[in-house]
Order: C-alpha cells, then sequence, then structure tokens
C-alpha cells in the first residue's frame, strides 16, 4: 500500500473519531438550532484487461487497473433566525481514477473528480442559506440529516436557497439512486445521464433556487454558474450570459400505501461550448481531425428528464429515470452521455434480519446523438471520450451492490459493474470493475 493510501486510512480512523465525540454531544432535538455531520469515504477499484481493437486519445485503458478515491466532509447547520438556516461543507479529497477519468459515459466512481490526484486536496464544498416560509396546511417532521436541521414543516411553504452547492442536492434527488457514498456508484446513476448540469470540475458551484410546496406537489425552478471553460473549475461570474436553467414538477403519491415520486426536469445551458457539426465542417475545410475546442461560441443546450421512485414494500424499493440532450455541442459540465434510461431496485436488508443492510441492482443504456457520432467516428474526442474511431453502439452498464453494515455507523460495500461497449464502442469491452467502498457517516 502507498504512502497515499496509508494516510486515507489515518484520515478514515481520525473522522471516526471525530464523529463519535460530536455525536455524543449534539444529540437531537424537536427543532435543532445547530447540528453537526461528518462522513468519511474510500472506494478501491480494479478491472482487469479486456479486449480493444484499437486505443484513442481518450480511451479507458485495455490493460489491468487499479484505482481509488477518499473524501471526509464535514456537515456544520446552524439556525440563525425562524425559518433560517445556514449550512457549510469543508471537505477533504484525493484518488487516482482509472485511466485518468477517461474512456467511459458512465464513469464507475461517482466520488471521483474531474480534478483529482493523489495528494489530498482541502476545500469549501457548500456554503449557502436556505429561507423557509410556511403558507399554512398540515405540518410535517423533518428529520436531521447532512445539511438539514430537525423540525416541523408546514407542507405548504416556499423555500428559497441560495449560494455555494451541488445543483443535485436540489434536482433529480431521487431516494434509490443519488449517492455514490452509500448507494450505486456509476455516474449514470447519480442523476439523470444526460443532465448536463450546471457544476465546477469538483461537481460544485454558485446560484439559487426556488421551491414551492403545495401539499403532496413541489414546483422548483433554479439558476446556477457554469464553469468558465468546458469541465474546468474556475466559474463564469458573468450569470446572465451564462448560466445554467432548470425547473422542475414534482408530485408524491401512495399506491397500495406505500410511498413514490414522480418528477419531470427539464433544463437549460447557455455558454461557450463547440459544435459537433462545426467543428466537423472545420475540419473538412483545414484538413486535420475535429476538434471542439476551436469552434467555440455562444450556444444553447436544451434536455429534459423523467423520474419515477416507488416503495413496493417498506423493504423494497424501485426506480426508474429516462433522459435526453439536444447532442449537438460538447457536454460542457457533466458527462458524456445524450441520450439514457436506467432501472433498478433496492431491497433492504430487514428481509434477512439486518435491518441496515441493502442490496441494489440497475441496468442503464446510455446513447449519444447523431452529430457527436459522426464526430467521435471521424477521430474527434471530448473531455472524457474518444478512441480515434467509432463503431457506435449503446454503451450498456449492469451494477450490482451489497452494503452491509460492520459497526455503529460504518459500512462495506462490495460492488460489481459490468459495461458493454465502453465509450459507445463495440470494437471495444465488455469491461468489468469490482469495487470495495468503505464508509462512515455520524
Amino acid at each position: 500500500m502507498s504512502k497515499n493510501e496509508n494516510k486515507v486510512g489515518c484520515a478514515l480512523i481520525a473522522v471516526l473519531l471525530l464523529g463519535w465525540t460530536i455525536s455524543a454531544r449534539a444529540e437531537d432535538t424537536i427543532e435543532e438550532a445547530w447540528n453537526a455531520h461528518f462522513q468519511a469515504t474510500y472506494i478501491w477499484q480494479k478491472k482487469p484487461s479486456f479486449s480493444a481493437a484499437y486505443n484513442g486519445t481518450n480511451s479507458l485503458s485495455p490493460f489491468t487497473e487499479k484505482s481509488y478515491s477518499f473524501s471526509s466532509t464535514a456537515a456544520f447547520g446552524w439556525r440563525p433566525w425562524a425559518g433560517g438556516e445556514l449550512y457549510v461543507n469543508p471537505e477533504l479529497v484525493q484518488g487516482v481514477p482509472l485511466s485518468g477519468l477517461t474512456g467511459l459515459g458512465g464513469m464507475t466512481n461517482g466520488e471521483q473528480q474531474k480534478t483529482g490526484g493523489p495528494n489530498p486536496t482541502f476545500y469549501r464544498a457548500r456554503l449557502f442559506l436556505r429561507q423557509t416560509w410556511g403558507l399554512g396546511g398540515e405540518k410535517e417532521a423533518v428529520e436531521t440529516d447532512v445539511n438539514q436541521l430537525a423540525g416541523m414543516v408546514e407542507k405548504r411553504r416556499v423555500v428559497v436557497t441560495v449560494g455555494n452547492l451541488a445543483v443535485t442536492d436540489i434536482f433529480d434527488a431521487n431516494e434509490f439512486a443519488h449517492d455514490a457514498r452509500t448507494q450505486f456508484m456509476n455516474w449514470a446513476l447519480l442523476a439523470h445521464g444526460a443532465y448536463d448540469f450546471a457544476a465546477d470540475a469538483r461537481g460544485y458551484t454558485w446560484g439559487g433556487s426556488v421551491e414551492y410546496f403545495y401539499d403532496d406537489w413541489v414546483l422548483r425552478a433554479g439558476r446556477f454558474l457554469q464553469p468558465a471553460v468546458s469541465n474546468g473549475l474556475p466559474l463564469d461570474k458573468h450569470v446572465f450570459e451564462h448560466y445554467g436553467d432548470q425547473i422542475e414538477l414534482e408530485h408524491a403519491h401512495t399506491v397500495g400505501e406505500q410511498a413514490g415520486k414522480l418528477r419531470v426536469l427539464a433544463f437549460r445551458n447557455k455558454a461557450k461550448m463547440g459544435s459537433f457539426r462545426d467543428a466537423l465542417a472545420e475540419a473538412r475545410s483545414h484538413g486535420g481531425i475535429p476538434d471542439v475546442s476551436r469552434v467555440r461560441s455562444e450556444r444553447t443546450k436544451i434536455g429534459f428528464g423523467i423520474s419515477a421512485e416507488q416503495n413496493l414494500t417498506s423493504d423494497i424499493g424501485v426506480f426508474a429515470r429516462g433522459s435526453w440532450n439536444d447532442g449537438a455541442s460538447e457536454t460542457y459540465a457533466f458527462t458524456e452521455i445524450e441520450r439514457s434510461i436506467s432501472t433498478g431496485a433496492v431491497l433492504k436488508g430487514d428481509l434477512w434480519s439486518r435491518g441496515d443492510d441493502a442490496i441494489g441492482i440497475a441496468l442503464v443504456r446510455n446513447g449519444l446523438s447523431s452529430a457527436h457520432r459522426d464526430y467521435l467516428a471521424a477521430g474527434g474526442h471530448g473531455a472524457f471520450i474518444g478512441d480515434g474511431q467509432l463503431n457506435y453502439r449503446p454503451e450498456s452498464i449492469v451494477e450490482a451492490y451489497y452494503s452491509a453494515k460492520v459497526a455503529k455507523a460504518a459500512w462495506v460495500t462490495l460492488d460489481y459493474q459490468r459495461i458493454a461497449n465502453p465509450a459507445y464502442n463495440r470494437d471495444r469491452g465488455p469491461v468489468t470493475v469490482g469495487s470495495i467502498r468503505l464508509h462512515a457517516q455520524y
């Protein structure tokens, strides 16, 4: 084990001890004035060699590889006045991705960042204010959680959130497939695969949202800063020129006394993006391979997603997502997926007398627009994929995991992923990735 990986182990132990100390001091109350939560997650992955007819600039390596990631986050919440909540999340990360984080549409580790590296990096992940105004109606309990203070809220209310956070903290919050630290790990299962949501290279941004809760309905909308360049770390502060807008309608329901939710989301991104068709035309005129970075201009990308989650029993839940974006221009902030469908199920351990364990299984099918396919077939590459040529087929993913609770607030997860046609290329793969995840949370 390397020195850096030994440092990861020490950091995980430190977070465990700190979590026990804080959890003993800040117990839940009817209405919390403050809280403190901590998490640490270590993911180790390995893939064996696989068949590949050729390799390009952004190909997944066909040779055996290992990778790891580590994150540690503190989440502090404070209620400065009635209805107000202030949160800050300092975070530390380090890791080494498979193939430099290239070669797949659905990357295998949702904890890997685009700026990740083997040296620990400390930064502020979130700093945001949430304000709630009650509008009447029945009240419901809110439990203490990460970035959530315990208390009672009215079922009819308006919530405004502003500051530094992740778009997916608010939008597309599927109960069963949303968090790589505790659930599925593949990027295509963290959110709508084709949802190119605004974010810096770490997955965070600045902006604001408004949510209107009316009994079983929620309507939310938000605008957030885009990165200054495609998949970059600095953010573009010209929020009226370059931005990511989204709107989502959610409805909660019961079927056979079991809870479920339906969501419909639409998004629009405005930024300087390179068009695949423009890149192909430029290459025909000047020679060489097409390159979207040479033809960037003011462009708009639109897309939508539909999401459903449903408990079948108190121990079994299922979900499904479908998403699409226009695929005319390069991926700007998420991953190279332009059509995606996914479905899966999660079984809680009560079924076999281990209530805090869980089994999950999911299927994903990702696709590209015709313009993006032509661009890759001509030798072009994007932020994550580009094999030099392309024998197009949709990228198909199977992921299954078993999460076992091994201590008061610690879990070990075994995860398996099988990916056919990596980076949408029938001439490469399939690829198998095995993972071990250690997670502690207080």
